[in-house]
């Protein structure tokens, strides 16, 4: 099974995902199939920053389609803010640019850039609860979509879709990634962490909670995807590379409409 593929597999299963996120009165087992997809696409960026032979190139372009998500969400809750909907928080982009930036500071073998980087976690969340929650701007409906939107502009790792947890975890898969027995070994513990947070700590809403596990209770699913990742054969595939970046930020637009109008349906005046 080749890096197409799985990326083929994963955005099935993301869109899948997003339909019961999105549109109401869909049954929850639609969550649970989504779970694979995360795991999946933080697989394949790991695959991809090890083969790319611009890695520059690589990090720039994560970050730029991060950026541009953000502006997109931006402008979606502002068109939306007078309606009492949920606010458009989507940016797995930010997440992956965060694995692929961490993993360049790794690969340089030098302890000040780690360090470097480590300051600018603890100062760049001080700027984003700064940002959210003092000044308020955006403004969004809620805070947390404030938060993330700085998140994925400054780069923190609690800012962003997913957590922290997610971004170890695509860390040690790139550690892992010569050995399939590591990488099964990794992922289990990963899902059974997610379990385990979900289990102690998820009936429990405070910040620091909603910072290191914001995802629904069923993460631990996750665990699905390993017999897919095992099947993959160093094979690169078909070149559909802007597809993938295209599709993401489209297909939730689509959907986001999609819920709103079912939600809502416009009143036709006289």
């Amino acid at each position: 099974m080749n890096t197409t593929i799985l990326k083929i597999i994963a955005v099935i299963a993301m869109v899948i995902d997003h339909i019961g996120f999105f549109i109401p009165n869909t049954p929850e087992w639609f969550g649970w199939i989504g779970r694979i997809s995360v795991p999946i696409f933080i697989f394949t960026v790991v695959i991809g920053f090890q083969y790319t032979s611009n890695r520059k190139k690589y990090l720039t372009r994560l970050y730029m389609f991060s950026l541009g998500m953000s502006f997109i969400n931006l402008l979606v809750n502002y068109i939306f803010r007078n309606f009492s909907v949920e606010d458009l928080t989507n940016n797995f982009f930010a997440s992956l640019f965060l694995i692929v930036l961490i993993l360049s500071l790794i690969e340089k073998k030098q302890l000040k850039y780690i360090f470097l980087f480590s300051m600018w976690q603890i100062l760049s969340l001080f700027l984003c609860s700064f940002l959210a929650d003092i000044i308020e701007f955006p403004n969004f409906n809620s805070s947390t979509a404030n938060g993330y939107f700085w998140g994925a502009i400054l780069g923190n790792i609690f800012a962003v879709e997913g957590g922290p947890l997610f971004i170890l975890m695509g860390i040690f898969l790139y550690l892992t990634r010569r050995r399939k027995i590591n990488i099964v070994i990794v992922y289990s513990i990963f899902s059974i962490c997610a379990f385990y947070a979900s289990y102690k700590w998820g009936h429990l809403i405070n910040t620091w909670n909603n910072l290191l596990f914001p995802f629904p209770s069923y993460q631990w699913m996750m665990i699905a995807a390993v017999p897919l990742i095992l099947l993959f054969n160093n094979k690169k595939g078909i070149e559909l590379k802007y597809f993938f970046y295209i599709f993401y930020p489209t297909h939730i637009i689509i959907l986001y409409l999609i819920g709103f109008y079912l939600e809502k349906p416009p009143t036709l005046g006289p």
